[in-house]
């Protein structure tokens, strides 16, 4: 029997001799009734005290591999070994996910280095996240903490930020929301999630807006659903190509993602109509409408829903951080017990400190000051980029005209794959319109302008320029 010791792994000896004993006796190298060396022996010839090799004897024969007799020694237990006669020797299990999982593409790798000039879209800037305002809060609930503020929480959110959410949404959207109404979660994501827990059962049908956010679709088709791409035009999703018996909706009205156009009143009531005719559920998800720079918002679905059939979730991703996995999710009362209760089974509850200073940084005027800060930059950013597109880019590129969000979309035959995988050589970051489409359709390029600074705009988009010329 060979034993290298090799603490280099960051394990102790006994660790060592326990893990390669063992690991001998499951593939059969050491067999059934075989008898290993005295511990003294084995101690010699490893270099290590006898007690760690007789630790180590001890814990192999506590779980049952190693057997001991006075006078006769120790060896290897019946049934331990996998054993030369085993047809599964030196096999090893492959587990395979369900099928669903193989079509489900990897996570993007956001914590790779950046692009130079970074044009991706669905990234706010974090250079300007209010660092200093928001350590404050938490360290001050940190140090306010008591045994019962840090056990289990309320799933549904804590009370005092529902309630500060709720005033949110009444003076941002003119939401008449109660903080009962409110389920607070890990972001929009985890909203759709409980949702489709709640509601959805295998081969129903879900729609999407076609391009659309991919990982909304994808997230459906892991329950089992099947998820219907809906084309949409220059008044958002087109109502009369969603197909007869679909369960329910995903769209993104006030800003859809990625055309960036809101949706019209006209098509917005339309929508609400069909869904009553065709008793289905409308999924409502108000991202970006905190960074509107023309005209007034357009009344939310949630306003205009009359049955208890639409959904409004949020979060705040975009208008603060990713990082903090807090969004929020208002649905028809009907159902909220069943979403609280699918909540509580996912992951019980949201950060609680999280919570608590988040509620007070609304509360006491901090966000919405960030917010203003936050849409004067952006909309500099998003005039900068509109600008440069119709001066440099005539006869390339045709933005599409959005009056809020952190990116702007722009039709162009030269919106390929290819073109991006050179832009990023040379050092720029951007996505095709391909990129969020299920179905094959009008080609162009989305140009987010969230984490790319303004002096950097318009540098990025004239080292850009010249590889369109390249695709000709």
């Amino acid at each position: 029997m060979d034993i290298q010791i090799d603490t280099e792994r960051g394990r102790g000896r006994r660790d060592e001799i326990y893990l390669q004993i063992r690991a001998a006796i499951l593939d059969g190298r050491l067999r059934e009734g075989e008898t290993l060396p005295p511990t003294r022996e084995l101690a010699q010839r490893l270099a290590v005290a006898r007690n760690t090799v007789a630790a180590a004897y001890d814990r192999l024969g506590a779980e049952g591999f190693l057997a001991g007799k006075v006078g006769a020694g120790t060896f290897v237990r019946a049934g331990a070994s996998g054993g030369p006669s085993d047809p599964d020797q030196g096999a090893r299990v492959s587990l395979r996910p369900n099928e669903v999982w193989e079509r489900v593409p990897d996570p993007p790798r956001m914590a790779g280095p950046a692009p130079r000039y970074d044009f991706r879209a669905g990234l706010p800037d974090a250079r300007m996240f209010p660092f200093d305002t928001l350590r404050r809060l938490l360290g001050d609930e940190v140090r306010a903490a008591r045994a019962d503020t840090l056990n289990y929480g309320e799933p549904a959110g804590q009370p005092e930020l529902r309630a500060a959410v709720a005033r949110h949404l009444g003076v941002s959207r003119g939401l008449p929301v109660e903080p009962a109404d409110l389920l607070i979660t890990g972001g929009t994501q985890q909203a759709l999630d409980l949702i489709a827990k709640v509601l959805l059962r295998p081969g129903q049908g879900v729609a999407v807006e076609d391009p659309g956010y991919p990982p909304a679709r994808l997230l459906f088709e892991t329950f089992g659903v099947t998820v219907i791409p809906v084309p949409v035009d220059e008044q958002g999703i087109v109502v009369a190509e969603i197909p007869e018996g679909t369960r329910l909706v995903y769209v993104t009205p006030s800003h859809q993602f990625p055309l960036g156009m809101p949706m019209s009143l006209e098509r917005r009531q339309e929508l609400i109509r069909w869904a009553r005719r065709s008793d289905a559920v409308l999924i409502e998800d108000d991202y970006d409408t905190e960074f509107r720079y023309v005209g007034r918002p357009l009344e939310p679905l949630y306003r205009l829903d009359e049955d208890g059939r639409v959904l409004y979730t949020g979060s705040f991703s975009k208008s603060l951080s990713p990082a903090l996995r807090l969004g929020f999710l208002v649905p028809p009362r009907s159902i909220r017990a069943a979403l609280v209760k699918a909540k509580y089974l996912a992951d019980w509850h949201s950060s609680g400190p999280i919570q608590s200073a988040l509620a007070r940084f609304i509360d006491e005027g901090g966000f919405a000051r960030h917010l203003r800060r936050m849409r004067r930059e952006y909309r500099a950013r998003h005039e900068l980029v509109a600008e440069v597109l119709r001066r440099d880019f005539a006869g390339v590129c045709a933005p599409i005209p959005s009056p809020a969000g952190l990116h702007l979309s722009a039709w162009s035959e030269y919106g390929t794959r290819e073109l991006v995988r050179r832009a990023r050589r040379a050092g720029v970051g951007l996505y095709t319109l391909g990129d969020f489409s299920v179905q094959p359709g009008r080609a162009g390029l989305v140009f987010g302008y969230g984490s790319i600074p303004a002096s950097e705009i318009e540098p990025g988009l004239t080292l850009l320029r010249p590889l369109f010329d390249q695709g000709k």
